[in-house]
């Protein structure tokens, strides 16, 4: 069995990351139809087929103010602005494999659930629903998702 150097180790290891990083291709997602980050973040990142869609809450994208109305107003505006990005991507609504809810109040989830069948048709993205303390904005809801694209 043969031992490598630690500049041979080095080599391989530099090489390695390098060839990784060439596999990688990093893009930054952003549009003016969603809401722009209001903090070190991206509207979403993608990574080769696979984009990374960073937390909405309901602002709207013009006032960057919550959307006047009750949570039904407030999911409807998060789903509109995933949409904004993931169409922005290059894809849709449709290609979300995974979707976080977190939400300051559990008892609005059967909510989440009606309006989400709105947007979604069958086969649905995995999901998990969160309680939470607060929100940015005291935003009553916040999604962030994993879109595929093909």
């Amino acid at each position: 069995m043969s031992t490598l150097s630690l500049e041979e180790k080095e080599n391989h290891f530099v090489t390695q990351s390098s060839t990784m990083e060439k596999r990688m291709s990093r893009q930054i997602i952003q549009t003016d139809k969603a809401p722009q980050a209001i903090g070190t973040y991206s509207q979403a990142v993608r990574v080769d087929n696979t984009v990374y869609l960073s937390g909405q809450i309901p602002l709207v994208p013009e006032s960057m103010e919550l959307v006047e109305g009750d949570m039904n107003a407030q999911i409807r505006r998060v789903f509109d602005n995933l949409a904004a990005v993931a169409e922005a991507a290059g894809g849709s609504l449709a290609d979300l494999v995974k979707l976080n809810v977190f939400l300051t109040d559990l008892a609005n989830f059967p909510q989440v659930n009606e309006i989400m069948a709105e947007y979604f048709q069958q086969p649905y993205p995995a999901r998990a629903a969160i309680g939470v303390a607060a929100l940015p904005k005291d935003a009553a809801v916040e999604m962030d998702a994993v879109l595929m694209l093909s």
